[in-house]
């Protein structure tokens, strides 16, 4: 059975950076994604990487901004989030994806308890 947990969120102004970290124990996972939930709102898809570390996918909200990697050593997924904007305060949750479509939270299951990030304005 594997487990996942995410850390790293926290309370950041406007215009900072946080990196987000999704370890897994248990067994080694396969590809990974990122969703958020902001309150009063849908999850939604943040990024997702390949087990091998390519293809990488990003939400064009957070394009250019947010970087998916992964440490296959350390059975780790880490999202560097930059540049954070007030609308990107959710939950941040990782889970494993076993096929059929990367942006859809179905698609997904061994979902972690999540992080909770805050951008102040």
């Amino acid at each position: 059975q594997v487990q996942l947990v995410e850390s790293g969120g926290g309370l950041v102004q406007a215009g900072g950076s946080l990196r987000l970290s999704c370890t897994a124990s248990g067994r080694a996972v396969r590809s990974v994604g990122w969703f958020r939930q902001a309150p009063g709102k849908e999850r939604e898809f943040v990024a997702h990487i390949h087990w091998s570390g390519s293809p990488a996918y990003h939400a064009n909200s957070v394009k250019c901004r947010f970087a998916i990697s992964r440490d296959n050593a350390e059975n780790s997924v880490s999202l560097q989030m930059n540049s954070l904007k007030p609308e990107d305060t959710a939950d941040y949750s990782c889970a494993i994806y076993y096929g059929d479509g990367v942006y859809d939270d179905i698609n997904y299951w061994g979902w972690g308890t999540g992080t909770l990030v805050t951008v102040s304005s």
